[in-house]
């Protein structure tokens, strides 16, 4: 049996059929998160979520323009009192909402040994990943009076049980997957042939919806499997960009140039992609948190980014999306049922 640690998700069931009013949107999920050194071990005693004051202006921006925020909250966050009061504020305005992020390491019971690759809960026991999802669920409906919908897996770690685990606990959503992006080198899961569009999972009654990737450059088109051929040669990526002959380019202000940004939308949107997938990390807020934002003067280039993004968004016709409103588009018009559950099927490497 392939290792657990190997994990694909299975070929995806049903593709998603979007309103036809639904036109082409945007989402923003935020991982909303404790702040921790990434450089160092995982530790179960960094919890701190000092960042999340930073929270509520930087909301304020989106807010302003009319776009909601889907807010991933740990454990961490969920069950610190002054970082879930801020985040209660903020969902005031009536569209963003809260949704569940989980990092195992910082999530009871801690029953694991923490390490690299239980960082991926989809490694862990069945039982020992559900009870910490039930824990994650429990706090932050007692954080906020509700239930979440929306799931995104820390690190992207979701394994064989994952999803279904989620279905059973209501989720209508998982955001987990990765497009093109294979965590196998730490112990974790291969998005390699997953794609952008989102689909009702064949392993369980919920709809995943894949963050955004996009490939640029002249060889385009060979996509996923072009890059991880270039990622054997010496500097092979590195020149191909250069060149403008391929590259990889996710929809998040982490680590991504803004004229890239920009060029992916543009791609997305002529691709015929109907929904992009937008994501960062809370503790980019504050300087010194995450490698992305070292100073302010990092701090204040993450704020132009999106105000550029979503100018381009606005100017192609691109419309923001709230979880409420994507929950109900992905049930409304999937004109077949979301699929029974299935045996899990793991692929080979």
């Amino acid at each position: 049996m392939t290792p657990r640690h190997a994990y694909r998700p299975p070929p995806p069931g049903p593709p998603v059929l979007w309103p036809k009013n639904f036109g082409t949107r945007f989402a923003i999920m935020v991982d909303t998160e404790e702040e921790f050194d990434w450089s160092a071990p995982f530790s179960r005693h960094a919890r701190a979520v000092t960042a999340i004051d930073a929270l509520p202006e930087a909301h304020r921006r989106f807010a302003d323009r009319g776009v909601p925020i889907v807010y991933l909250v740990d454990h961490p966050v969920a069950a610190t009192p002054r970082s879930a009061d801020a985040l209660a504020r903020v969902i005031e305005d009536g569209r963003s909402a809260i949704g569940a992020h989980l990092h195992p390491w910082v999530t009871p019971p801690d029953d694991e040994e923490v390490s690299v690759v239980n960082s991926f809960a989809g490694n862990l026991p069945d039982a020992l990943e559900a009870a910490k999802l039930d824990a994650l669920g429990n706090a932050i409906e007692a954080a906020f009076g509700t239930s979440p919908r929306i799931f995104r897996a820390g690190r992207y770690g979701i394994g064989p049980a994952t999803r279904r685990l989620l279905a059973e606990r209501g989720y209508a959503i998982d955001s987990s997957v990765r497009p093109g992006f294979d965590y196998r080198a730490q112990g974790g899961p291969n998005f390699r042939a997953a794609t952008n569009a989102a689909y009702h999972a064949a392993d369980a009654p919920i709809v995943e919806l894949p963050l955004t990737t996009v490939y640029l450059g002249r060889l385009r088109r060979g996509g996923a499997t072009l890059y991880e051929r270039l990622g054997r040669l010496p500097r092979g990526r590195g020149v191909a960009s250069r060149l403008g002959l391929h590259d990889r380019v996710s929809l998040t202000p982490e680590g991504v140039p803004l004229a890239d940004a920009l060029r992916a939308i543009d791609a997305a949107v002529d691709d015929g992609e109907r929904l992009l997938n937008f994501s960062y990390h809370s503790p980019t807020l504050v300087p010194g948190m995450t490698p992305y934002t070292r100073d302010a003067g990092d701090v204040a280039a993450f704020h132009r980014w999106w105000d550029a993004v979503l100018a381009r968004l606005d100017a192609r016709g691109v419309r923001p999306v709230g979880a409420d409103e994507l929950i109900a588009a992905t049930r409304r018009l999937a004109q077949q049922p979301a699929p029974p559950l299935q045996p899990h099927a793991l692929a080979g490497l």
